[in-house]
């Protein structure tokens, strides 16, 4: 059998996260023995070939995981678009002997590589009888394999929750907002921000979840009256008569009215001037959202992306049909690439036919639920109680270490309960603050603001209740009618739960429905691929490390990175992947000092042949005993004088900042669950105690009863860790070089 060769190539508008793609496909091809070559300049490089068509060894993609855009580049390509210029490609791929192909674009770049594929056959028959290739060349590299990797900023492809390059997109808008939402407030103004996305509302709908924007305009769903206008007016005079200081609309590039007329910004401004009698400012961010370095996320999505490229090139049989690679329920996953092609399509066909509802079935569940949920949040104040209804008195509390994103999921589930004509009260300092009776009721405007701010502006402590703090929590619940809990937080707040839900028999009052809602930097907590704020501690590391790296490289230094995460090396290990570490120390793993030998000779190693920078992470609780000083200390004697060695403990900035978007939208949707669970359950006479998180892409709910079985008691950690799995990725792409050259050389 012929032995596969790829190419990789990126097409369309860039995405941060492209680089951290070519380099995974470059890499996990080597390491399995294939030749490798990048097209620069996209369908392009593929016609003019020669140096734009270059064979790839493993250094040739060292460094670009932390860069923006592409460095292989992109281009425009009128050339490709004739048959005549697909003719070209084909000769140059088959010179090469190329027979599967990986491309990084958006929905037209993967259509033409589609086609491309398609006409191969015929193509390799005009080459042959133009005498360009041989019968024996064309036999060989009889199918070209195609692999479609999703980079789009708009994340607007059917069949993948996320695109390459929508997380950081959705950074930079989130940042920018965040940043204008302080001005607006300090002179009372009015701001409109158009934000890229062509037909996909994502980017907008996202933003105005997370930042708690006033109105929000998409193309999937446009407002529904004809005086749309006068509403929007109205809803921000309430919001100011609420007591809002700021008043910010969101609206996507390409929204429109429900009779498909476009809304500009500059529409909106004129007319909000004129009803509001102030000034009102707009901000195009253009293409700030598509440049500058990737979020963690969409260094390690392209990765893993990366990876199964290659997996699923090897895997790949003639018959087969191309294949996307795509991300659902948090794994990585491969779907027929012309079918999502086509329904995303269908999607931009049901906006202009006025089909608004087709478009946002066509989007998701997902999709549907965050817009449901966001316009309760945009509501200057909550609907009136529905006559008759039972009116609940419902309260919300964070336990354990401080999580950036509790906040947000306070005042959705404040905001989401009060719209539903509830009570919600706000118990301060976690399960010490129920004991103690420190207890307020929140209103509307109370959580104003609280969208983008981190730590835990109700307080929080580690406190687990038992003996007689129970009486007291009793006599509390009582006190304040108490008819159903909601704990954001981590570990120590799921156990002061489980303990309540014990003690039911023995204490009447806490016989209603509690439900636990994860949020630890840590990412340690059960029934949960994802805790709120490991998200943002992640960045932050990304962040920090990023900066390192550019110290280290200018006098060839060794860095050792600790991070937090106590005896869970989440943080540490993919912080790992998104850096490009050469090796993560993990609590799950140890550390034997036969690794430090190899690890010891790997960098002396390096810096004989030209290495400026090594870079070490370690989970603070990796070992007892090799400690960062120790190991420090053990790679400063073995250095030979090569390289200097210098620590980093990052601390607890890990833990602040503000919630990263990733973060501010799982709250909100966490949040808006929680508040579902507790309104069903409380007209239970035998009310659940549950915890709930997002399992394989769905938000699932597990009884406090099965709590003792998905720990690990002895390390406070859940039982199994998905992201355990990731590490065979992380360990290929960190090796200086195909494992089989590395055994050649000894």
């Amino acid at each position: 059998m012929t032995k596969k060769c790829i190419a990789v190539l990126t097409s369309g508008g860039d995405a941060p996260g492209m680089n951290a793609a070519a380099r995974a496909v470059v890499r996990t091809a080597l390491e399995r023995g294939i030749r490798v070559f990048a097209v620069y300049e996209g369908y392009q490089g593929l016609i003019e070939g020669d140096t734009y068509i270059r064979e790839m060894n493993w250094d040739s993609v060292g460094g670009i995981l932390g860069l923006g855009g592409t460095i292989i580049g992109t281009a425009r390509s009128d050339g490709f678009r004739t048959r005549e210029g697909r003719r070209i490609a084909a000769r140059n791929l088959v010179e090469r002997e190329v027979d599967s192909l990986v491309v990084v674009g958006g929905d037209g770049s993967l259509t033409g590589a589609n086609l491309f594929r398609q006409e191969w056959p015929s193509l390799l028959t005009d080459l042959v009888e133009l005498g360009e290739i041989t019968a024996e060349a064309a036999a060989q590299r009889a199918n070209l394999f195609i692999v479609g990797l999703v980079g789009s900023i708009d994340n607007d492809m059917h069949g993948t929750s996320m695109t390459i390059g929508a997380d950081t997109a959705l950074h930079r808008i989130t940042e920018a907002i965040d940043a204008i939402a302080s001005t607006a407030a300090s002179h009372q103004r009015t701001f409109v921000v158009k934000v890229m996305g062509r037909n996909c509302g994502y980017l907008a709908l996202m933003a105005a979840l997370a930042t708690g924007a006033e109105w929000v305009l998409i193309p999937e769903n446009p407002p529904e009256w004809d005086n749309w206008e006068e509403k929007m007016v109205a809803d921000l005079r309430r919001g100011r008569q609420a007591g809002r200081r700021d008043s910010i609309v969101v609206i996507a590039e390409g929204a429109r009215d429900k009779h498909g007329n476009p809304i500009g910004s500059s529409y909106i401004q004129k007319f909000l001037e004129e009803e509001l009698r102030e000034e009102v400012r707009v901000t195009v961010l253009g293409h700030v959202q598509r440049g500058g370095a990737p979020s963690a996320f969409d260094r390690n999505l392209g990765t893993m992306m990366g990876y199964e490229a290659v997996q699923t090139v090897l895997a790949a049989q003639p018959e087969d049909e191309s294949q996307m690679i795509a991300l659902r329920g948090n794994r990585i996953t491969t779907a027929p690439l012309m079918k999502c092609v086509e329904q995303t399509r269908a999607i931009a066909a049901a906006i202009d036919a006025h089909d608004y509802e087709r478009a946002m079935t066509l989007r998701g569940d997902s999709f549907r639920e965050t817009f449901r949920t966001l316009r309760t949040l945009l509501r200057s104040l909550p609907h009136a109680p529905t006559p008759g209804q039972k009116h609940l008195r419902l309260a919300v509390m964070n336990c354990g270490a401080p999580a950036p994103g509790m906040n947000t999921a306070v005042r959705a589930a404040v905001r989401l309960g009060l719209d539903r004509g509830h009570t919600i009260l706000g118990i301060a300092n976690g399960f010490k603050g129920l004991i103690d009776g420190e207890v307020q009721e929140m209103d509307w405007m109370s959580v104003n603001g609280w969208a983008a701010t981190g730590g835990s502006n109700l307080g929080t402590s580690r406190e687990v209740p038992s003996g007689r703090d129970f009486y007291a929590i009793a006599r509390t619940l009582e006190k304040y009618g108490i008819q159903g809990i909601l704990m954001v937080g981590g570990l120590s707040g799921y156990q002061g739960a489980y303990q309540l839900f014990r003690e039911r028999e023995n204490y009447p009052a806490f016989n209603i429905p509690i439900i636990c809602l994860p949020a630890s930097i840590n990412n340690n907590l059960p029934g949960s691929d994802l805790s709120v704020g490991a998200d943002t501690a992640l960045n932050v590391i990304v962040e920090a490390v990023d900066k390192i790296k550019q110290a280290a490289v200018a006098q060839r230094r060794c860095y050792l990175v600790e991070v937090m995460g106590r005896k869970c090396g989440y943080l540490a290990l993919m912080s790992g992947l998104a850096t490009g570490a050469e090796r993560v120390y993990l609590h799950e793993e140890g550390i034997c000092l036969s690794d430090l030998v190899n690890d010891v000779e790997q960098l002396r190693l390096g810096f004989e042949h030209g290495k400026r920078l090594g870079l070490m992470i370690r989970n603070e609780e990796a070992h007892q005993v090799y400690s960062t000083n120790v190991l420090c200390a053990i790679f400063e004697a073995e250095s030979s004088d090569l390289f200097e060695v210098r620590q980093s403990i990052l601390g607890h900035i890990q833990q602040g900042g503000n919630p990263s978007p990733f973060d501010r939208i799982q709250a909100t949707r966490f949040a808006a669950r929680c508040i579902d669970f507790l309104i069903e359950q409380a007209q239970l006479a035998e009310p659940a105690g549950s915890f709930m998180g997002l399992e394989a892409g769905g938000l699932n709910l597990h009884s406090l009863e099965e709590l003792p079985k998905l720990v690990d008691k002895e390390n406070q950690r859940p039982k199994r860790q998905w992201w355990m799995d990731v590490r065979t990725i992380a360990k290929l792409m960190s090796q200086p070089m195909p494992s089989w050259q590395i055994e050649q050389g000894k």
